[in-house]
């Protein structure tokens, strides 16, 4: 940072607490709001959903071959297999836009090409299986198969649009130059357990109560606590047996690298994103939640347009955007804007923005976020005037 921004920097810090109205309550409530959700992202979020990430993204940048990520996911890898795969990895990933950030992180370090990468940033989020299945169980069936369907070609599209606008940035190795250099010291079934393990520990420890206690999603929530601790312990005896001690301190070095980098973001970004809108199904944060309401109602450009940006800046934490979704609705809000911002929601935020512009720079970032935004705009238009 040049002295010049630095000045600029300390000059806007100094005129926004000279002139910031505190005595107002509606600035004192925003304040406190955005030290609840901090505290909110900390007890719910960090331990069970955002460390065994890191540890994941850690894993993947040590562990995972680059003639592997070459392969399946390199700029020259098949297309209907790399953005297959990537287009339908969040269906059992139960992450939020923040928890995927270091999982994404990982496989672009490895040398995943730009279009697989962020195929698998979107789709991490927008289409895991729980949302998908208590969207069409809260919101209907139409919804729920509208944000799957969604979901799965965005991934796709934006993927590959990023793929072309950014396909002459940077030099990409050619895939021959791995072929030789397959750094894997395990069989493969050992890798794929190994990270099997530490998916189950993500998936049960972040299993959430449902709204209605029957069925498959409560009889698992009633043992999940057991499931992760059986894949935990399952991981632990993989660690002992099949890993050097060299490989374990690379682990650990490579997982707090990724901790340190985006952590910190990742805070900063949810302290803002608690000051200007609240936590979820709270009115207490700069912006009203009535504000929006008011802006989303029926199925025009303007209000499918809103919905997909208010999504975009808001954050989500897995699966909080269908009861917000429901109460929104039940106040006037059209379908297609729901929907909007079902798309653009969970696969954006503004903590996720913050950590993606250090992580992949400011003109991806852009590109990515007017994708996601143009497109969940489109799909809401074309949803709101067929139902």
């Amino acid at each position: 940072m040049s002295e010049r921004a630095k000045l600029f920097l300390m000059a806007a810090v100094f005129l926004v607490f000279y002139y910031a109205p505190f005595p107002h309550p509606r600035v004192q409530s925003a304040i406190l709001e955005a030290f609840w959700m901090l505290q909110d992202y900390a007890q719910r979020h960090v331990l069970f959903c955002l460390v065994p990430a890191f540890f994941i993204a850690g894993g993947i940048s040590v562990f995972v071959s680059q003639a592997s990520v070459m392969k399946y996911f390199g700029p020259k890898a098949d297309k209907l297999l790399s953005y297959g795969v990537a287009s339908v990895s969040g269906t059992i990933l139960a992450v939020c836009s923040c928890t995927v950030l270091p999982l994404y992180a990982g496989i672009s370090r490895r040398g995943a090409g730009i279009g697989p990468a962020v195929a698998f940033l979107y789709s991490g989020p927008a289409i895991n299986v729980l949302a998908i299945i208590l969207t069409g169980r809260v919101l209907g069936l139409e919804m729920g198969l509208a944000r799957a369907f969604g979901a799965v070609a965005f991934s796709i599209v934006i993927g590959l649009a990023m793929a072309s606008i950014f396909r002459h940035e940077g030099s990409v190795p050619d895939d021959s130059m791995f072929a030789a250099k397959d750094d894997t010291v395990r069989p493969l079934w050992k890798e794929v357990l190994y990270f099997f393990s530490m998916v189950c520990v993500l998936v049960f420890a972040a299993w959430g109560r449902p709204e209605q206690p029957v069925g498959f999603f409560d009889a698992v929530y009633r043992i999940h606590w057991w499931l992760a601790g059986a894949a935990l312990l399952a991981l632990l005896w993989m660690l002992s047996a099949w890993f050097t001690k060299d490989e374990l301190v690379s682990w650990k070095d490579s997982t707090w690298g990724f901790a340190k980098q985006i952590f910190p973001l990742l805070l900063a970004g949810v302290f803002a994103a608690g000051l200007l809108m609240g936590r979820p199904g709270l009115d207490n944060g700069l912006i009203p939640n009535r504000w929006v309401a008011l802006l989303v109602g029926g199925n025009s450009l303007w209000a499918n347009l809103f919905a997909s940006v208010a999504g975009a800046l808001m954050y989500f934490a897995t699966l909080t955007e269908i009861p917000i979704l429901q109460g929104l609705m039940g106040s006037g809000m059209g379908k297609g804007p729901a929907l909007a911002l079902l798309l653009a929601g969970p696969a954006l935020s503004l903590p996720s923005m913050i950590v993606l512009n250090k992580v992949m720079g400011t003109r991806k970032l852009l590109a990515y976020v007017g994708l996601v935004v143009f497109m969940s705009t489109l799909a809401g238009m074309i949803y709101g005037a067929l139902f």
